[in-house]
Order: C-alpha cells, then structure tokens, then sequence
C-alpha cells in the first residue's frame, strides 16, 4: 500500500470516524453518556501523553541529529505558547462535557455564534491533525499509525462536546452530524496538503514532529486534566489514573508490535 493511502486511510480514522462514532455515543442514554465520558478523557489524556513522549518527541530528536538537539525543544516550547494564543482566540476550544464555561446555557448573546465558533475551530484543528498524522507517516508508517490512534482517542470525547454545543445552538442531529462529518474532512486536506508539500520539504519534518507533540501535550495537560480534576474523590482518582495509564499502555504496546 503506497504512503498517500497509509495517509488518506488513517486522515479518515482519526477525523471522519472519531465523528461517526461520537454521533452514535450521542445516541446512548444521557445518564450513561455522562458516566462513559470522563472515562474516555481519562484514556485519551493517556493516549496523547503517551504518542507525544513515546513517539513523537523521540523521532523528532533522532530525525534532526545532534545539531539540532536544542531546537527541538524549542519548537516544543513555542508550539505550546502557539497553542495557548489559538485557544485565546476561540479557534482551539474544545468543550468535552454536555456544559463548559464558555459555551454555558446562561450566556445567551453567545449561544447562536457558538455552534459557527465550534466548528471554524474544529475544522482548523482537524486540518492541522491532517497534517501532523501525514508528517508523521512521511517519517515512518509505525509512527504514522500510533499518531492516528492518538489522534482519534481525543477526538471522539471533543467531538461528543462539539455536537452538545451544536445541539444547544439550534442545529438538528442531522445536521449537527453533517456540519461535523464536513469539517472532519478538513483532516484529509491536511494531509494531502502535507504528503506534498513536505516531502519536498524533509528537513522541516522533525519540527513537524515536535510541533505534532505540542499540540498533544498543551491538549492533555491544559484541556483535559483539568476536567478530571474535577472529580476528587478517591475512586474517581483511581479510575482516572488506572484509564489514563491504559491510554499510554496502548499506544507504547502499538509502537512496539508495529516495530
């Protein structure tokens, strides 16, 4: 199978599927939903950590080679401040409950633009995953697949918050589900955009990689922790850490089968 099909099949995992099976998950019953989710933002924040610091970060150092070794880091850095100055701008917000703060039921004057907010950011943010899954497979197909898996985990649970704020905006289902599968295939534009413009442009890929990581880590750590911080006590605690420490056993037990 040729690199661009590894590229456009895992674009579609990671963007159009995570939609489809959000839009089944919605289908459940809303108490059972609301007792799944945190369990999926457990396992995806595992899952993110994990491909960030056990796939991308490590062929990112490999790829530039000791001249580089202190940039790397450094795109890290700013792809994290990058990241924050996005979600500043609204383009970056993901809700990952049926209520957040920003897209609350009591600020009416923002209820009608948020569901347009929703899915302008989700569109730029499935185009760059578009991108960072094909910079990951132009370095290697192994890494190509884990970054996917990554990909699709975090997707699901932000596109469950995504049809919510959709749903509270007016849109129907149905149209809450189509809205969703067409800023989805922003995905596969990233990623044919990337399969030809990087490989013209191989040293630019270990920053690439750092940046893909970035992206990983600023959304663990500064978007979904913090909502499992929000259960305190002890047998939430341990489900979380027991979830999120499966999320990082999947994708380290997937970069070692694939090698």
């Amino acid at each position: 199978m040729s690199l661009l099909v590894w590229i456009i099949l895992f674009c579609l995992i990671g963007g159009v599927l995570s939609v489809l099976a959000a839009g089944l998950f919605l289908v459940l019953r809303v108490e059972l939903r609301n007792r799944l989710l945190p369990h999926l933002v457990s396992f995806a924040t595992g899952a993110l950590l994990g491909a960030a610091l056990l796939g991308l970060l490590p062929h990112a150092l490999t790829a530039a080679g000791p001249e580089d070794m202190h940039a790397i880091p450094m795109a890290v850095l700013l792809g994290l401040l990058g990241f924050f100055l996005l979600e500043k701008m609204v383009l970056w917000r993901h809700c990952h409950a049926d209520h957040c703060e920003v897209h609350a039921p009591g600020q009416s004057n923002r209820q009608q633009s948020a569901g347009t907010l929703i899915l302008i950011g989700d569109g730029l943010h499935n185009f760059l995953d578009g991108i960072l899954i094909a910079g990951a497979f132009l370095t290697d197909v192994h890494l190509g697949v884990v970054t996917s898996i990554a990909v699709a985990a975090h997707e699901i649970p932000q596109e469950v918050g995504d049809f919510a704020v959709l749903l509270h905006s007016g849109f129907s289902r149905g149209r809450a589900l189509l809205y969703n599968v067409i800023s989805s295939m922003t995905t596969v534009l990233g990623g044919l955009l990337a399969y030809y413009a990087l490989q013209d442009l191989e040293p630019l890929l270990p920053y690439v990689l750092a940046v893909a990581a970035s992206s990983f880590i600023y959304i663990a750590v500064a978007d979904l922790i913090p909502t499992l911080h929000e259960r305190v006590e002890g047998s939430a605690t341990l489900q979380q850490i027991v979830l999120i420490a499966a999320g990082v056993l999947v994708i380290y037990l997937a970069h070692l089968t694939l090698h």
